[in-house]
């Protein structure tokens, strides 16, 4: 048995038969999934298909025309928003200060002790290989160590479920593998996790993965996978790509 099999026994997100239209356009439609803890879940489809919609449903930054989502067995609110950690599709850095100053300052704001948030700062830092960089400006670094450094501000205050906005974009390859491991471990650590992205090669799984043309997100089947992209995957009569328990991350 795999280690993080052992602590998938509780649901941390439950998403019930939600919808969203936009005038006349219809960006999700009708969609169920559950996440629990220790499992990745990742959602796939083209640009358009709705999966940002879907997250922000999930974070409550949009309201559902129908459905319910819940987290941690209750509706998002602010006690249960500090246990997510949330990578939107559009990052934004404070690029006048200091790397260092700029994580501890958010973990702060999440209620974690500066001397605490500071240490874990320092070790997450370590662990990505830009320790020499935390007295620069953000201004002052390439744009994947800035994706980098949004990443452990996701993370910075041990959440519980993890909503990554398409996590992958712009990395090079290098960093590609470093956040690939890092969820990995968080994932074995019993942290449930939910991905988008619109590339087919990130992903891969060996049950059945769905899609159309029409771009918008339904109730369709749930993929057991595997980073990586295998092309044997049958196809079925769906309106996006999905993944369900991503079982590993790999090169």
């Amino acid at each position: 048995m795999r280690s993080w099999e052992k602590v998938v026994d509780m649901l941390v997100v439950e998403v019930s038969h939600i919808a969203k239209s936009f005038a006349d356009k219809v960006a999700v439609d009708g969609l169920s999934f559950s996440v629990a803890q220790g499992e990745m879940f990742g959602l796939i489809g083209p640009n358009g298909a709705g999966k940002t919609t879907t997250i922000r449903m999930i974070m409550d930054i949009l309201k559902p025309d129908s459905g319910e989502v819940t987290i941690l067995g209750e509706k998002l609110n602010e006690a249960t928003k500090n246990r997510l950690g949330y990578l939107p599709e559009e990052r934004g850095l404070y690029k006048k200060l200091k790397v260092l100053d700029y994580i501890v300052y958010l973990a702060s704001l999440k209620g974690v002790d500066r001397h605490s948030a500071a240490e874990k700062t320092n070790e997450l830092l370590n662990q990505t290989g830009i320790s020499a960089s935390k007295n620069k400006k953000i201004e002052e670094l390439s744009r994947g160590m800035g994706q980098i450094i949004q990443f452990i501000v996701t993370i910075i205050h041990d959440p519980q479920l993890l909503v990554l906005d398409e996590p992958f974009a712009g990395l090079d390859p290098v960093n590609t593998e470093l956040l690939k491991g890092m969820l990995a471990d968080l994932r074995n650590q019993g942290k449930a996790v939910i991905l988008s992205t619109h590339q087919m090669n990130q992903l891969a799984g060996n049950g059945c993965v769905s899609r159309s043309s029409r771009p918008a997100i339904s109730l369709t089947a749930f993929v057991p996978g595997s980073m990586g992209f295998s092309a044997g995957i049958p196809v079925c009569n769906a309106q996006v790509y999905y993944v369900h328990r991503i079982l590993s991350l790999k090169a």
